[in-house]
């Protein structure tokens, strides 16, 4: 199985402006949220990139990403429809194919050389199969994210094969159907933000949202928890790590965090340390 597509979802209505964020990247360059987030697809060998966008973002967005506008194609989602809505639209671009998914309003950083991105795509393609990158998240998290339940793959520490999917579950309903065999007590599988998916898992997402007319998050976990059932699928955990920059902090949180995994690290740290020197200093005595 041979990945050269990517979907990038960026068409939340109250997210739009996100993209367009410039920070600083851990090669020290200047960039747009959106252009971090492409090159990280790009390091994984992908060809050709669909953007799901609102109508009208498609110039801001191009002109944002620099030399990279080449490969990208902007996919318009005309309303609220929904995340899982936002995915389907990319099923003409997709044609059939494997494809990365990545979310555009979180950014994504490796502990190593190779990318979360491209580890992601390695994977699925020595397995051959649809592969969710997933972390293990304490049980206050659940409402946030779509979780997996499963059984680790015979000989990985990392690999799950995933056996059920809810969207955001109670406590109640994680102990009693994603519980995982090896993972801390009050820990689950919650999806990273970015998956590797077969055409059977597009095919399954467009009869779900054809069939109830929910093209939400909900739809896009139910799919997955489908799919399971059809084909083998996996999840992926690696010691990576997820920002949303749509929360409060969010880009803050995210910068630090690309400062401190770039080159700029030893700089960065030691103005954080003159830094909260200088604020020790200043503190009236009690």
């Amino acid at each position: 199985m041979k990945i050269t597509k990517a979907v990038i979802t960026a068409a939340g209505r109250s997210q739009r402006t996100l993209p367009l964020q410039t920070l600083i990247d851990r090669d020290g360059a200047a960039k747009s949220v959106l252009r971090i987030i492409v090159e990280e697809v790009l390091s994984a060998g992908i060809e050709e990139i669909c953007v799901v966008v609102c109508p009208g973002d498609e110039t801001a967005y191009a002109q944002t990403v620099g030399e990279h506008a080449g490969r990208l194609t902007f996919v318009r989602q005309t309303g609220p429809a929904g995340y899982a809505h936002a995915i389907r639209c990319a099923q003409d671009f997709v044609s059939r194919q494997p494809f990365l998914h990545l979310v555009g309003d979180h950014l994504y950083v490796s502990r190593g050389q190779k990318s979360c991105a491209q580890q992601l795509v390695e994977v699925a393609e020595a397995e051959a199969c649809a592969v969710s990158a997933v972390q293990a998240s304490r049980e206050s998290l659940l409402p946030y994210y779509g979780t997996v339940g499963g059984r680790r793959v015979p000989g990985r520490q990392d690999l799950y094969i995933v056996e059920d999917v809810i969207e955001k579950p109670t406590p109640t309903e994680a102990e009693q159907r994603l519980l995982v065999p090896g993972l801390r007590a009050g820990h689950y599988l919650c999806f990273f933000g970015m998956h590797v998916l077969t055409p059977t898992a597009m095919e399954l997402l467009s009869a779900r949202i054809a069939a109830t007319g929910d093209g939400s998050g909900a739809a896009f976990s139910q799919s997955l928890a489908d799919l399971a059932r059809r084909e083998r699928y996996l999840a992926l955990e690696r010691p990576w790590w997820r920002h949303d920059v749509g929360v409060k902090y969010g880009l803050l949180i995210a910068q630090m965090a690309l400062a401190l995994n770039g080159k700029d690290r030893d700089e960065v740290l030691a103005q954080l340390l003159e830094l909260l020197a200088i604020r020790e200093l200043q503190r009236p005595e009690r």
